[in-house]
């Protein structure tokens, strides 16, 4: 089968490509292999974004994904995943997390990590720190309830204690926003800052891609 001109991306992973694609799958088909959501041609650190990404996405925002297709294939072994990886932090910490904290009304911790340097090394990640944890530890006050299991998985994998504290602290706080709403309402209450985090992590991986052209 030849990759063609348009496609349409579907969520999950498919059994064949009759089934549909999803991003990875998309960019194994226009490299040329066999089907598979992991192909080996792509960065692994790209890749696991692209996937959980494709299958967060609405159906028409997922396609926004599609000119990326091409781009992927070749980043594996490129040298790069290591500041794929602090991008990807950065976005967590310096603008995922503050969105949560502004709607849970913590609007002084939200600006104080969006006030912290660019994350782009260890150095920078370990500085972050402090700041991350009491923005958590404020987020918790808000509401002292167990984490959902998805903060807690994300934090796990990640395996950075600022990565980590920066989930805590966005999963608490949408959790502080929300609470006391009816559910309609929270997700009248929601919807814009989920829209919103879901545009600006579209842009975030078109700069995982290349990132040394990050400026």
């Amino acid at each position: 089968m030849t990759y063609p001109g348009t496609i349409t991306l579907t969520r999950g992973a498919h059994e064949t490509r009759a089934d549909g694609v999803c991003l990875l799958e998309a960019a194994a088909w226009f490299a040329g292999k066999s089907h598979t959501d992991h192909p080996a041609c792509v960065s692994p650190v790209l890749a696991a974004y692209g996937r959980s990404l494709n299958d967060a996405l609405p159906d028409d925002s997922r396609q926004l994904l599609v000119p990326f297709v091409p781009l992927m294939p070749g980043t594996a072994g490129d040298g790069l995943d290591e500041a794929r990886g602090y991008l990807a932090l950065d976005w967590l910490i310096r603008v995922h997390a503050p969105a949560w904290l502004d709607l849970a009304g913590l609007a002084d911790e939200a600006r104080a990590l969006r006030d912290l340097s660019r994350i782009t090394d260890l150095a920078a990640a370990q500085a972050a720190g402090p700041v991350v944890l009491t923005a958590r530890n404020k987020a918790t006050d808000a509401r002292n309830t167990t984490w959902d299991a998805a903060w807690d998985a994300a934090g796990d994998a990640a395996r950075d204690p600022a990565w980590d504290a920066a989930w805590d602290a966005a999963g608490a706080a949408a959790k502080a926003a929300a609470w006391d709403a009816a559910w309609a309402a929270a997700r009248d209450v929601l919807a814009p800052t989920v829209t919103q985090l879901q545009e600006s992590a579209i842009v975030l991986f078109s700069a995982m891609i290349h990132p040394e052209t990050t400026p």
